[in-house]
């Protein structure tokens, strides 16, 4: 029969000493079989249950002296051994804890947070930083205001269909894409192992059984454009309106740019000398430089606005980033409201009835070509850095014509500004 260890008093515990040799010291406390007291060469003390669980040989710690009692480490020894007479192994419980727990705090993890760290991840993969920011554009715009912070293990797919179906049927192209960066974050997430389980983003087997093919989703119509004849109204109504915003917008306007063009416009891109904005290929939609010449409007527009110390945007937001689209948008909406309250119809497209937003001013600019003057549609395109024919490409391959453009932009400007000194041929309706 085992010799069972004399009960120590916590007075006795406290003066129980190393011996001064060796390693680690330890001492039987007794009140429970196994019980011991650890104290190591520099002082340290420990409580250890010296135990057979199954066939292995354990030594469990329990906890350190003084923080753990005596009294607490002779309860929490006759609860390990309860444990091990149920068939629980308590070294193998504690470790399955500890795993589930950190499995738990990398799961708590936002979209947000997971975007962040998944565009990190992908950066070798995108041809440009344009293609980085189009990524965070529409995340950022379209699903971080729905998921931005729910945690990416809690997101389902009808999570991810809030946030599509609204714009799956007006806005598909952009939608189908917003999914896959979506499904890709949430990719990135698992792998991470911030999620576990099914991807709600994945379109097999899956959002395809809700929503309708993209293929088989009517085109998406054209984006409301201003009337031509309502331009010069809404420009000078523009005019009236302060803001970084409302000025990237009549700029936008000026230049028949499109709007993440404008918003990412950097001071080193214009030169105010030569009147010409160069766009560097990375920040264009075609991945080729596009320089715009700058009307006398345009020029003086650029030459009124303040520049800030260590920021290169032309446009910055308030907060010293660029400037959202939403920022464009809204002053767009605000622009139609206000003539509707001041008894007009608002500033809405001929054919779809629907309110014009800025995108669409580069439409306006297009008709107004085909319908107003004698330039060549051609050299329209150009203007909107479109792709044009291949006779038409080869002819300004060399060149992009932009003395006789700067002629067209500046006879647009008048237009808008009803101010025609630039002497262009315009061809009058009505």
């Amino acid at each position: 029969m085992p010799r069972v260890a004399k009960e120590l008093s916590a007075l006795d515990v406290r003066r129980l000493q190393h011996p001064g040799t060796g390693g680690n010291a330890t001492f039987a406390v007794g009140g429970v079989s196994g019980l011991l007291m650890q104290i190591t060469p520099n002082g340290g003390r420990t409580w250890l249950l010296r135990v057979t669980v199954g066939a292995k040989r354990r030594e469990i710690g329990l906890g350190g002296f003084p923080d753990v009692t005596l009294a607490q480490a002779r309860e929490r020894a006759r609860e390990a051994k309860d444990q091990i007479r149920q068939g629980i192994d308590p070294v193998e419980q504690r470790k399955a804890a500890r795993a589930a727990l950190t499995a738990a705090q990398r799961r708590g993890m936002t979209f947000a947070d997971a975007t962040n760290k998944a565009l990190a991840a992908k950066l070798d993969a995108f041809r440009n930083a344009k293609h980085r920011q189009q990524w965070e554009n529409t995340l950022r715009t379209y699903a971080e205001p729905e998921l931005g912070e729910m945690l990416v293990d809690e997101i389902t797919v009808q999570d991810v269909l809030r946030v599509l179906e609204p714009m799956w049927q007006t806005k598909t192209e952009t939608a189908s894409r917003l999914r896959g960066r979506i499904e890709a974050v949430l990719s990135w997430a698992t792998v991470a192992g911030h999620r576990g389980g099914d991807n709600p983003a994945r379109w097999a087997g899956n959002l395809k059984e809700l929503l309708p093919a993209a293929s088989k989703v009517a085109k998406q119509v054209n984006q409301p454009a201003l009337q031509i004849d309502d331009a010069p109204k809404w420009l000078s109504a523009l005019r009236m309106r302060d803001g970084m915003g409302a000025r990237a917008l009549e700029f936008s306007a000026l230049t028949a740019s499109r709007s993440q063009e404008v918003r990412g416009a950097r001071w080193e891109e214009i030169d105010l000398d030569a009147a010409i904005w160069a766009i560097p290929a990375q920040r264009m939609k075609m991945d080729r430089e596009h320089r715009v010449p700058l009307s006398p409007d345009a020029k003086a527009l650029l030459e009124a606005l303040p520049r800030f110390e260590d920021n290169p945007l032309v446009f910055p937001a308030p907060r010293g980033g660029e400037m959202s689209d939403m920022t464009l948008s809204a002053a767009m909406k605000r622009l139609h409201k206000a003539d509707i309250e001041a008894g007009g119809l608002g500033f809405i497209d001929r054919v779809s009835k629907r309110a014009a937003v800025p995108h669409g001013l580069r439409s306006t600019f297009r008709d107004w070509v085909a319908e107003r003057t004698h330039f060549p549609g051609d050299m329209a395109e150009v203007a909107l850095a479109h792709k044009v024919g291949s006779a038409v490409e080869a002819a300004y391959r060399r060149g992009d014509m932009i003395e006789k453009r700067r002629l067209m932009m500046a006879a647009w400007a008048e237009y808008l500004t009803g101010n025609n000194q630039s002497g262009a041929e315009i061809v009058r309706i009505g």
